[in-house]
């Protein structure tokens, strides 16, 4: 399967994410959604991982799954706290005999519970060299277009320390957000100090008002007034709160694209019906 970096290299990519399911049930609504997205020709597909590796082996098994079983390019998230180097040097040569090539590096976080964990690395830039020691992986890494949470609100620090993250891997994927100023931003900040890494601007369509809040504060996003005051204005009405959040969310994707993003980066939250709108109002589908 292709490597990410050469994907952006060839032009833009739209590409959506999934999560581990927990459950019986909820692995058939991500194998549904799946089946109802591959029609739309994705460039390529990435699945998250658990705090503290808590979903290694299911994450694992869902993107080798997804390249091997749906013939899509699939992207494996790897944290490295709260594990040794040799767990994460065996999951990658994992990776490498499955056929994965597709890695997104992320420093993650510790697993709930006082329980003490063995962490050789601490920083996402320790594992993208750790990776890079492995073998041949096109290797992404998050970006937060409205600054780190741990970045103390230091705009300057933090786009240093994007910068070289972004310039030890090969793209970036960023956290979502709602107004494309914030990516806009970034992507100048980034330049001005001589990187020009491609971002793939991450988008999470309001399907579930108070969902997409509790995500936002964890994320380090800004869920907007104005926003806020449209979905509270059809509060009542689930299916308006969603058409509200899909017609946001296409007009957020329409000003990216606009402005030269190099792709979208969908959060499906393993449902396909608000990705699948979005594509059709953008005419992206084939």
């Amino acid at each position: 399967m292709a490597a990410i970096a050469d994907l952006l290299a060839q032009g833009r990519t739209f590409s959506f994410e999934f999560f581990p399911p927990k459950t019986d049930e909820a692995a058939r609504e991500l194998e549904k959604a799946i089946g109802e997205l591959q029609p739309l020709e994705p460039s390529f597909v990435s699945v998250t991982y658990g705090a503290g590796g808590s979903t290694r082996e299911r994450t694992r098994d869902i993107v080798v799954g997804i390249q091997a079983n749906n013939g899509i390019t699939s992207m494996a998230h790897l944290t490295c706290i709260a594990h040794t180097r040799e767990q994460l040097v065996s999951l990658l040569e994992e990776y490498q005999v499955a056929g994965i090539t597709n890695i997104l590096a992320l420093a993650g976080d510790p697993p709930v519970g006082d329980d003490p964990y063995p962490t050789d690395l601490t920083f996402a830039s320790e594992l993208i060299e750790l990776i890079r020691g492995v073998g041949d992986f096109s290797i992404g890494v998050a970006a937060h277009p409205e600054l780190h949470p741990r970045s103390g609100g230091d705009r300057a620090l933090d786009r240093r320390h994007l910068a070289a993250k972004l310039q030890a891997g090969d793209f970036g994927v960023t956290q979502f957000f709602f107004e494309a100023e914030h990516y806009l931003r970034m992507v100048d900040d980034l330049a001005a100090i001589g990187c020009t890494t491609p971002v793939l601007p991450g988008i999470m369509p309001v399907t579930n008002a108070g969902q997409i809040k509790r995500f936002a504060e964890l994320a380090g996003a800004k869920f907007p007034d104005w926003l806020a005051e449209r979905i509270a204005a059809v509060a009542h009405d689930p299916a308006e709160v969603r058409k509200v959040g899909v017609e946001v969310a296409t007009e957020l994707c329409q000003e990216l694209l606009d402005s030269g993003a190099p792709g979208l980066h969908f959060y499906t939250l393993n449902r396909s019906t608000a990705t699948r709108e979005i594509y059709d109002n953008l005419r992206l589908s084939s």
